[in-house]
């Protein structure tokens, strides 16, 4: 029998929802993104992503049913990402899902968002033709604005965090770099862009290793190197802090030159940790991509090069499931739901992530 899930999230600054079946086929995945209401700050504002999901969240819901041909009445159960986000973000979805669970009268499902971006790839998969089982135990990365972690996936619900950044997430570093560089938000896409018409060896960038076995990431001695290649080394005087220059003094090659080697040490720095993780595990039979920075061409490039020298199938999610979206959710509550693993109506919002 077809089981059809509706998914919502609203974890950070995209309000999205999707019906998904049987945990693999997506029928819709709706997002409305908010980057034109937080442009001019450089960066995700908390209050106006919050504010910005309840005008949203009713006709994206709507959008997803009608995308997907079906009605409330059509879905079995409704899966929300409820942890880890902005607060103020995860409250509008969660308090949306439970509203239409109470409702329908259908279970709610509570989604750790990163753990379902490890889930994305799996998406639009044909089981007939591909078990799910085969691709297990797998190498998972999530890579995003808030994320970087690996972790070892012994099936789509056991999952344990191996290693995380320690300061700075790669797409922290990406828009940070790019508002250095003067570009305008989301920097992470203009810095991919620009990086192709660059020398990736014209700055030789640090990439941080950590101890010799360390399987966590750091990404702040990058950016401060991007950042005095840029502006030149700091100086003080009666407590006021100066550089030698500013992005406007550069030209466009010299930036290019730039986001080239950003890009080849920042992709250096992933592959450099999840090549020790591999090391770890003997086992593995695939890797499993997701979050915003999987967009990337450099490191999507790299880490299917991985894959193909470790002899490992590598599942890197298409462009519209790298980003934040419900239909990752909805897929992995199906694993939950044909196990009535389900939740009940004091679900809660959590800002930090259950995964250890």
């Amino acid at each position: 029998m077809t089981t059809r899930i509706l998914g919502i999230e609203s974890s950070c600054d995209e309000t999205a929802a999707a019906v998904v079946e049987d945990g693999w086929r997506v029928r819709s995945n709706a997002i409305a993104s908010q980057h034109d209401l937080h442009a001019e700050y450089g960066g995700v504002v908390p209050e106006i992503a919050s504010r910005a999901h309840v005008e949203r969240i009713i006709p994206v819901l709507r959008h997803a049913l009608a995308d997907a041909e079906c009605n409330l009445d059509d879905i079995d159960a409704v899966a929300v990402g409820h942890r880890p986000g902005l607060i103020g973000a995860l409250i509008v979805g969660v308090a949306a899902a439970k509203a239409l669970a109470f409702t329908l009268n259908r279970p709610v499902i509570g989604v750790d968002h990163v753990h379902a971006h490890l889930y994305a790839g799996l998406l639009d998969r044909d089981p007939a033709s591909e078990s799910i089982d085969a691709l297990f135990p797998a190498l998972g990365l999530v890579v995003s604005g808030g994320h970087t972690a690996m972790y070892r996936c012994d099936a789509p619900l056991e999952v344990r965090r191996l290693g995380s950044t320690i300061d700075d997430a790669v797409g922290e570093a990406y828009d940070k770099a790019a508002m250095m560089l003067g570009l305008p938000h989301p920097g992470g896409p203009r810095i991919d862009r620009l990086a192709q018409q660059g020398d990736p060896k014209a700055h030789d960038f640090p990439v941080s290793r950590l101890d010799r076995d360390s399987l966590d990431f750091s990404f702040s001695g990058l950016k401060t190197s991007v950042l005095y290649t840029i502006r030149g080394k700091p100086t003080r005087t009666n407590n006021i802090t100066t550089f030698e220059r500013d992005h406007d003094d550069l030209d466009e090659p010299q930036k290019a030159d730039i986001a080239a080697s950003f890009q080849r040490a920042a992709t250096r720095a992933v592959t450099l940790k999840m090549k020790r993780a591999l090391d770890t595990m003997p086992d593995a039979k695939s890797i499993l991509i997701g979050g915003g920075v999987s967009a990337n061409s450099a490191i999507r490039a790299a880490i299917v090069t991985l894959g193909q020298n470790r002899g490992l199938e590598v599942r890197l999610p298409r462009m519209d499931l790298c980003m934040d979206n419900a239909a990752m959710l909805a897929g992995l509550a199906h694993h939950r739901l044909v196990n009535d693993d389900v939740d009940d109506l004091s679900l809660a919002a959590s800002p930090m992530s259950a995964i250890t």
